[in-house]
């Protein structure tokens, strides 16, 4: 709201949060009539549904700490903030908030979308809503609609637990985090150079011995299977989807460390804790290799409910284009062999992707003429794209040369940067219809804790979001910074850590 709720009064409080000033920005808002008031009156009605009921009790979640009231989840009686789902044009993760003197209704066709009116309806309510003690309100919803659906169906957000592991509670923390803002991908790094995270019944030494260090030699670690379903129930209970990667042929120092077999010269490097790339790569013309991908594969996919899962492909420079081609023939119809659909870096479309794969950018502005006229190429032949450039969307990118944390490989990136471009416009001759979404990424070669990660995702993070969710024509830096700037307080409330960069107008509501 722009004004800082610490030791104010509640009267300062008194005018609610404009019904335009959330992020993602939402499609349509048409405010007007007397707002909403939470009080200890109010209860959370909902249909008969289950989804609409677990939705709720998030809801109520979030609500309880704060206000101190009961807020019972009842399916009749006083509605007050009401939970529906019904039919109507709303797509798999729209929804419609209707809110005026009597009540706060939050009408969708799939339980997605009660989830992201959610979101909504906590941006909409004093920042101080996010504590975890009686605070004094008043709780009131600005009168109004807002109907609202995104403009893509994939909205994600990358974590590299492989250069730096971090544990189920962390990545707990950065789901919640992701979706406030209508996240709705968890893109998991799980193999690299540094480390395995994932534990393999078949192969067990990826985990024991290939996830045993870091970046810089601290001692790693893995997810077991139970971990791992954990993540994934936890992500899905905020409505995102978990992808997983297994990045190769290169990028695979720890799988070759762990297992001599899968060198070509038999022999095991050792572990490695640096940061270099483009070293490692799998043996291409042994057929262990592919008894090594399968097995993976298979334990991997029966583990993730999603559709799909991430093949890597990137910066295999120490493996040949032809037995890159061929190891990417032999190995995209083992994904789909178990059902999933195949995601890759776009270096994909330099073999043949399949059909039905998703190519991720991660070129830059610069990125050569020949190289984004391949992934043009792949998209007009049908393959998708998920569009994460590295110089706008890479949230491991330094803001600043004094940004303490994170890269600079591909430029600095401070915020305007990051938001200020189109993703269906920016590969020229791309089909708009293969532009599938955005992500940002989050490599970890210098992030250690959860404090890192926040630190160079806020505030960049939500601005990916809403290129991802709002429409092309709503797009305006000038308007953004000023919606962003009143982010600041709910961050501080929540104890994220982040950038006050000088591009914000953060007012006295940031640190």
């Amino acid at each position: 709201m722009g004004v800082s709720m610490t030791g104010a009064a509640p009267a300062q409080a008194a005018s609610p949060t404009p019904l335009d000033r959330v992020i993602p920005a939402p499609a349509s808002v048409d405010p007007g009539g007397s707002p909403y008031r939470i009080t200890r009156g109010t209860h959370l009605h909902v249909d008969g549904s289950r989804e609409a009921r677990r939705v709720a009790e998030y809801l109520a979640a979030v609500l309880r700490p704060s206000t101190g009231y009961r807020l019972p989840i009842t399916e009749h009686g006083p509605g007050g903030i009401r939970l529906r789902l019904a039919k109507g044009p709303f797509g798999a993760e729209g929804y419609r908030l209707d809110s005026g003197r009597k009540g706060v209704t939050l009408t969708a066709a799939e339980p997605a979308g009660l989830f992201r009116g959610v979101q909504t309806l906590r941006q909409l309510l004093p920042a101080a809503v996010e504590k975890d003690t009686v605070q004094p309100g008043p709780w009131l919803v600005a009168g109004g609609t807002i109907t609202d659906s995104p403009r893509y169906g994939w909205r994600g957000a990358m974590l590299d637990v492989s250069r730096h592991f971090f544990t189920v509670d962390q990545v707990k923390r950065y789901i919640d985090q992701l979706a406030l803002y209508k996240i709705n991908k968890l893109h998991l790094h799980l193999s690299d150079d540094q480390g395995w995270r994932i534990a393999v019944d078949s192969w067990p030494r990826l985990a024991t011995y290939g996830g045993s260090t870091e970046v810089g030699g601290g001692p790693g670690g893995y997810y077991t299977k139970a971990q791992y379903k954990e993540i994934v129930r936890y992500a899905g209970s905020r409505y995102l989807e978990v992808v997983p990667e297994i990045d190769m042929p290169g990028h695979t120092n720890a799988a070759l460390a762990s297992y001599a077999d899968l060198n070509c010269d038999g022999v095991a490097p050792p572990l490695y804790t640096g940061t270099e790339v483009g070293f490692s790569s799998l043996c291409v013309d042994k057929e262990i290799t592919y008894d090594f991908v399968d097995d993976v594969i298979r334990e991997l996919a029966a583990l993730t409910p999603g559709e799909y899962l991430h093949i890597g492909g990137d910066e295999a420079h120490s493996t040949s284009h032809e037995d890159y081609v061929k190891f990417m023939d032999r190995v995209q119809p083992v994904v789909a062999k178990y059902g999933k659909t195949v995601v890759g870096w776009h270096q994909l479309t330099g073999a043949t992707p399949a059909k039905g794969a998703l190519a991720q950018y991660w070129g830059l502005d610069s990125t050569s003429a020949e190289e984004k006229a391949q992934v043009v190429k792949a998209a007009q032949s049908g393959t998708g794209l998920i569009l994460s450039p590295a110089d706008r969307a890479y949230l491991d990118m330094k803001y600043t040369k004094d940004t303490p944390l994170g890269l600079s490989w591909a430029g600095y990136v401070e915020v305007r940067r990051s938001y200020d471009w189109d993703p269906g416009a920016y590969l020229p001759g791309v089909p708009a219809g293969a532009v599938r979404g955005v992500e940002a990424p989050m490599w970890s070669e210098t992030l250690e804790t959860s404090g890192h990660i926040e630190y160079m995702a806020f505030p960049r993070l939500p601005g990916v979001a809403e290129l991802g969710w709002s429409s092309a024509a709503s797009h305006d830096w000038e308007r953004y910074k000023v919606r962003l700037a009143a982010q600041a307080e709910r961050w501080d409330v929540l104890g994220i850590e982040w950038y006050r960069s000088p591009q914000v107008p953060w007012g006295s509501g940031g640190r």
